[in-house]
C-alpha cells in the first residue's frame, strides 16, 4: 500500500505550505511532528540522508524533499503521477 510521510515541526510555516498543496491534491498523509522528539528526528534525518529541515517528505518510500521540492514537482507536472497511487486507497 502506497503511503505519504511528511516530518513536521508545529511552528514552521513550510510544512504549512507542503500539507496545503497536499490537501489540495486530496492526498492523504500520515504527519510525524518531531518537534519534541530526538528519536523521531534522528529517524528522518537518518532516512533522508542526512537533512535536518522540515518538512521531510516522503512519496511511496521515497524521499522528496522539502516544500520546496514538493512544489517543483507539482509545478513539472510530476506531483499527481506520485499520488495517483496514494489516491487509490
Amino acid at each position: 500500500m502506497s503511503k505519504i510521510v511528511i516530518y513536521t515541526s508545529s511552528s514552521c510555516p513550510y510544512c504549512l505550505r507542503a500539507k496545503a498543496l497536499l490537501k489540495r491534491n486530496n492526498a492523504k498523509f500520515e504527519e510525524i511532528n518531531i518537534e519534541n522528539d530526538q528519536q523521531l528526528r534522528e529517524k528522518m534525518i537518518q532516512q533522508a540522508d542526512g537533512r535536518k529541515t522540515v518538512p521531510q517528505i516522503f512519496i511511496n518510500d521515497i524521499h522528496i524533499g522539502g516544500c520546496d521540492d514538493l512544489y517543483a514537482l507539482e509545478q513539472e507536472g510530476r506531483l499527481q503521477e506520485l499520488l495517483d497511487d496514494n489516491l487509490k486507497f
